[in-house]
């Protein structure tokens, strides 16, 4: 519904780790419009999954929760919406598969998820992801999510190793998609790089949007999404650098997009590092170690770290650290 999004004051949407991130001003035409109406119009969704999201607290009104999918807009309001991914999955289908398991209570599952697992179906990739995993292991997870995505509320690209957190509840579900969309989740990542970034120490704030000239990639591009990552550089084997990464923002590809842009690819990048690897570089060499958000129901801090996958150590073992573990 391109015009009547153009009509509405459409703010593109961004996306996010856990889906599209919509934001839109409520023009003249919008006074008094219903929020369900108004949010269907901008999303392209039907008036009923409007009222859903509102109904599971996933839509804001200049930055405050709204629970009514009656409330009256005014004109110059902001609203936004966290809209969960069309997978366009039919049927997903329990299958085992093999991940880490790092925590479990009746609420929150955290698993560790090994490189080269998608995390869930798409295009080329109908079966045999995460998502078909947890639903196996886990079956009641049918219930939180919608199709194609049980219990997931954050992805991690398929060449990426390393920790996810999935909701078991709908609570948590609700809880864990505010604190992601809200950016109060702390995630920490690690990758080995070519060269060695200066400073060593620094803050990337580029805006991330889609590649103009490759359909297929980010880019660093006037008009883009505000993306800030955090770095520092652990240490440096001369050609090759272990840096730490801390995402700010959730852009597609951010980590990646902004360390080739600054010169510095990750090894393994098939997208955004130009020639061909060293052929011990089996994979993307980009790790999220570290996981830190409020429990949905409890409340309290839980902060989870992830060692380094064998793969990972042993490259870091070609490039002269004989001390990694």
């Amino acid at each position: 519904m391109p015009d009547e999004r153009s009509k509405l004051g459409l703010v593109e949407g961004e996306v996010e780790d856990q889906g599209e991130r919509l934001e839109a001003l409520v023009p003249a035409a919008g006074e008094g419009v219903r929020l369900d109406s108004f949010l269907a119009s901008c999303a392209g969704i039907s008036r009923t999954s409007a009222k859903e999201l509102i109904l599971s607290g996933l839509v804001w009104v200049d930055g405050r929760g709204i629970s009514k999918p009656s409330f009256r807009l005014r004109e110059g309001q902001r609203v936004e919406a966290l809209l969960p991914p069309a997978e366009g999955v039919v049927e997903l289908k329990p299958e085992p598969v093999e991940f880490g398991l790092v925590y479990l209570d009746e609420h929150l599952i955290v698993v560790d998820k090994p490189a080269g697992l998608v995390v869930h179906p798409a295009p080329g990739n109908w079966s045999g992801t995460l998502a078909n995993g947890l639903l196996y292991a886990f079956p009641e997870l049918a219930g939180v999510g919608g199709e194609g995505r049980p219990g997931l509320v954050h992805r991690l690209d398929k060449e990426t190793s390393g920790l996810m957190v999935v909701a078991r509840s709908s609570i948590a579900r609700r809880s864990l998609l505010e604190q992601f969309s809200r950016r109060s989740v702390e995630k920490g990542y690690l990758a080995l790089v070519l060269g060695k970034p200066s400073p060593e120490r620094g803050v990337i704030d580029a805006p991330v949007g889609r590649n103009p000239f490759d359909r297929k990639k980010m880019a660093v591009v006037f008009g883009g999404k505000e993306a800030i990552t955090e770095y520092r550089v652990l240490r440096s084997f001369g050609e090759v650098s272990l840096v730490e990464c801390r995402p700010k923002t959730g852009r597609t590809h951010q980590i990646r997009v902004h360390l080739s842009w600054m010169g510095f690819p990750i090894l393994g990048d098939a997208l955004y590092a130009k020639g061909r690897p060293p052929e011990w570089v089996r994979r993307l060499m980009l790790h999220a170690y570290l996981l830190v958000f409020r429990h949905p129901v409890w409340g309290s801090e839980m902060r989870f770290t992830s060692r380094l996958p064998g793969d990972f150590r042993d490259a870091l073992r070609r490039v002269g650290w004989s001390q990694a573990t």
